[in-house]
């Protein structure tokens, strides 16, 4: 059933249909193998996660809040290296914004909390990221994750963010990279949603980054950083929190 649903339900009702599954899921997983680093459940196991256009990966959804790994490592990042959670004010732009992140976002009453998003029933503002309707150095931080590799011109959208970003502000703008290709992947011949799959990971990605993905942010000016916080972890608190061992997270600041 949860892979049917995966399948067939569209996303915006994929997203309040999971309200449902966060009942009962934590009841079925009791136990204290693996850990969320956002809710702070433990579970005997996570969730598994992918449908058809996507890879499928077993313990990966925290049955509790729905976190995947990039939201783990995200929120230990924000935690460990940032001071956004004990600042004394932030504005705060949020694109795309994750379900299981944005109640603790919104918690937190030093953040002037905005979220953005062409089609999500989530965000404040229906937008499209290549074209926001922001004025300039409106936003000290701004989170977008996972959205890049679906906008065609990706370039466009990381000149936007910089945009609406302040002077000494900074971003976190993750990504699904490819850590054994030197470049980044974009055939105007890969169309198909089964070659997408194959090549770019995803059936509605339209890249796949490679190494040189920091230089594609250095070339929208942003200062960057991949910081290594997730590969310098111990392999078994890694693996506790279920995290990738390659997720480096490009911390890209405007100086």
């Amino acid at each position: 059933m949860y892979h049917f649903l995966l399948r067939t339900v569209p996303r915006p009702w994929l997203i309040r249909l999971s309200y449902v599954v966060r009942v009962f899921a934590p009841l079925l997983y009791r136990g204290d193998k693996v850990e969320c680093t956002v809710c702070g459940g433990r579970f005997s196991k996570f969730l598994p996660y992918g449908y058809d256009g996507s890879a499928k990966r077993d313990n990966v959804l925290c049955p509790r809040c729905l976190t995947l790994e990039r939201h783990r490592a995200l929120w230990l990042f924000l935690r460990k290296r940032t001071d956004l959670f004990t600042r004394a004010k932030a504005d705060v732009l949020h694109i795309a914004p994750e379900q299981p992140l944005l109640p603790h976002f919104r918690k937190q009453r030093n953040l002037r909390y905005v979220t953005a998003d062409l089609v999500s029933p989530l965000a404040d503002v229906k937008c499209d990221i290549t074209a926001m309707p922001f004025a300039d150095a409106s936003y000290d931080v701004i989170l977008c994750n996972h959205v890049l590799e679906h906008v065609d011109d990706d370039a466009k959208a990381m000149r936007e963010l910089y945009r609406v970003l302040r002077p000494g502000g900074w971003a976190v703008l993750q990504v699904p990279i490819d850590y054994n290709s030197p470049t980044t992947l974009q055939d105007p011949n890969i169309v198909s949603e089964a070659d997408r799959v194959k090549h770019y990971w995803q059936k509605d990605h339209v890249r796949l980054y490679g190494l040189d993905y920091a230089d594609k942010l250095r070339a929208a000016r942003f200062n960057v950083t991949m910081d290594d916080l997730v590969p310098a972890m111990p392999a078994e608190q890694r693996e506790r929190y279920r995290l990738q061992s390659t997720e480096y997270i490009p911390f890209c600041r405007k100086d």
